[in-house]
């Protein structure tokens, strides 16, 4: 079960941001009014290229999409929605910058739960909760759809918790414990988690979870695969889909989880999740 983390604020909508395509995104984060401001005004002292001036606008942009992300929370749409991040959007930086988890969060996840309410309008679907919609469509072909976007939704929700400013490094406590059980020591926990997350080839997930045996293991998914529609444990999860780090790390995925599992990491939240 995803403790903790999934209020009943999940149970609103949301919508999706208008304007698509390069044109759309520019006006959205305010580059063309920029670009026209400086035609129509130009400084005799200083002179600015196109580059910097979108560079400019792409560095305030991140926060006309966090607006859009959270005048969304009040837009209900169906009966999911977009769930509040539990710290505020720039908190991770700079490992995980506020404009990626401005488009991350406000664009790709929104956009995730406003097709989930799409797709389940009218079904026998209305009215479960969301682990119950990822379990009782994962494995069916017929409402791919429905399992993809329920469990993206899911997954991250769990990404999001999974991480907390000033996180990271080795672990203590309880959880502590259960890694020194389940691999002998966090050198081995790490390795093999950094080995799935770097390898997990396309767009994926590492999880560290626990089985029902209470033993913690490190796997690997594809896409919006999620243990939990498979009854394990989830513990924690770190998102390697390209859109999780592609604007801070480019192709550097390797620089990405290793800073993810340094400096982020909620051990507290995993702790939490694990079966008594």
């Amino acid at each position: 079960m995803l403790r903790d983390i999934l209020p009943c604020c999940l149970r609103e909508g949301s919508r999706e941001p208008e304007g698509t395509g390069r044109e759309g995104e520019y006006a959205r984060l305010g580059i063309r009014a920029i670009m026209r401001k400086a035609e129509m005004h130009p400084s005799p002292k200083v002179s600015l290229s196109r580059r910097r001036l979108i560079g400019s606008a792409f560095a305030v942009g991140s926060l006309v999409s966090i607006g859009g992300a959270r005048r969304a929370l009040a837009q209900p749409s169906g009966p999911f929605s977009l769930p509040p991040l539990p710290y505020p959007e720039d908190a991770l930086a700079p490992v995980i910058s506020a404009m990626t988890i401005g488009f991350h969060y406000g664009k790709h996840h929104r956009a995730y739960v406003d097709n989930l309410n799409k797709a389940i309008a009218g079904t026998d679907l209305v009215g479960k909760s969301l682990e119950e919609i990822v379990k009782a469509t994962a494995g069916d072909p017929a409402r791919g759809g429905v399992f993809n976007n329920a469990a993206q939704d899911w997954n991250h929700t769990f990404y999001w918790n999974s991480m907390r400013p000033n996180g990271g490094g080795a672990p203590t406590g309880t959880i502590a414990d259960h890694i020194k059980d389940s691999f002998g020591d966090y050198a081995k926990f790490r390795q093999e988690f950094t080995t799935a997350a770097v390898t997990q080839f396309g767009s994926g997930w590492a999880w560290l979870v626990q089985d029902p045996d209470k033993k913690l293991k490190v796997m690997k998914t594809a896409n919006a695969d999620t243990p939990m529609a498979r009854g394990l444990t989830c513990l924690l999860t770190c998102d390697v889909w390209e859109h999780a780090y592609y604007l801070d790390y480019q192709n550097r995925r390797p620089d990405y989880v290793n800073a993810w599992l340094d400096k982020l990491v909620n051990w507290d939240f995993a702790t939490r999740q694990l079966a008594t």
